[in-house]
């Protein structure tokens, strides 16, 4: 989630540069439901989003949605951008914009200076050559018009890296943007080793990224019947079935978790909650999953959970649960293991 004031300086810089064409398609990637889209002409505007929560907002508020596998875009006289986290993803999706955008269209994008502005606008620069850009309210917003001899080899270098790819010497299967990308995420291998070999039943992965700890679950753990998967970034699906080919036992959903998550379904869950969402922290964000996982879990099922030691996890997890203990802290983490989800009466 962006601040106001990446879209107030978005906004200045339509203004300024007259960059609102009076015709032709928009186009706006990493779409958010906020008040800065209400301004463009809706029936003009096509918005894409794959992860959940932003994709159903969308929708919701009436946007055209593109679906979310989409990687091929529309042509459209305007392109607008936002930017997500990670270097590679960003790169793949101005790459995929300049890429879609007719010669002579419009991409523009706008984020905070601490955020990476200058970075941002030197990706644009790279593919399109000439950048313009207006500074205000510590942001930036850069744009370029898309041009013959734009760098279309260099656009397709970038989106060839952004695919399933195997990291950490083969260890996972995973994606730029996707949580921890590049490696084995250390919490989720300590909760990994954590969890006893002994569980049996049912089980959920909550924000289950690229299926890291369904699939140590599933080769180590013989009484597990099924684990379930539920994640809210699309793209880390392809890498999920990756890393669980071989096991039969899973099935996977893209779903918000704190509004779609079952109720009553599951012997066991384990989790590696997110503390973010999109740039922002948001430690109530690991709270709702706590909340959602306790509702999905039977009278007498158990959750796993690893932390990050400093987020407040304990208050809620004594909501919800009618037990909870720490059993490990080590190298900046925390697992808990919690028993037995409270029931409202």
């Amino acid at each position: 989630m962006f601040d106001t004031v990446v879209f107030d300086t978005l906004s200045l810089a339509f203004e300024e540069a007259d960059l609102l064409p009076e015709t032709g398609a928009i186009l706006c990637l990493r779409a958010e439901a906020v008040p800065f889209l209400m301004q463009l002409p809706k029936d003009r505007l096509t918005c894409q989003n794959s992860f959940k929560p932003d994709h159903d907002a969308l929708k919701a508020a009436g946007f055209a949605v593109l679906p979310p596998e989409a990687e091929s875009f529309p042509p459209a006289a305007l392109t607008i951008i936002m930017p997500p986290r990670q270097r590679d993803e960003t790169r793949a999706l101005f790459a995929r914009a300049m890429r879609d955008a007719p010669v002579g269209g419009v991409v523009v994008a706008s984020l905070p200076n601490t955020l990476g502005a200058k970075t941002g606008e030197k990706i644009l620069a790279e593919l399109a050559g000439e950048t313009q850009s207006l500074s205000k309210h510590k942001c930036r917003a850069f744009w370029a018009v898309k041009t013959e001899d734009w760098n279309a080899q260099l656009a397709d270098e970038w989106i060839a890296f952004d695919t399933p790819q195997q990291v950490d010497g083969g260890a996972l299967w995973s994606q730029p943007g996707l949580f921890s990308w590049d490696r084995v995420d250390a919490g989720s291998e300590l909760l990994a080793d954590s969890v006893p070999e002994w569980i049996r039943g049912r089980g959920a992965d909550f924000g289950a990224g690229q299926g890291f700890l369904s699939r140590e679950v599933l080769a180590n753990c013989p009484h597990v019947e099924s684990m379930t998967l539920f994640e809210a970034e699309y793209r880390a699906l392809a890498c999920q079935k990756k890393n669980l080919e071989g096991f039969t036992n899973w099935t996977s959903h893209w779903a918000d978790v704190t509004k779609d998550a079952p109720k009553a379904e599951f012997d066991f869950a384990v989790m590696n909650p997110p503390f973010h969402t999109g740039r922002a922290d948001s430690t109530s964000l690991g709270q709702d999953f706590i909340r959602a996982v306790a509702g999905a879990l039977k009278t007498g099922g158990t959750l796993w959970l690893v932390g990050n030691r400093h987020l407040p996890y304990e208050s809620v997890l004594s909501e919800c649960f009618k037990s909870h203990e720490m059993l490990e802290d080590e190298g900046g983490y925390k697992i808990i293991k919690a028993e037995k989800p409270k029931r409202k009466r």
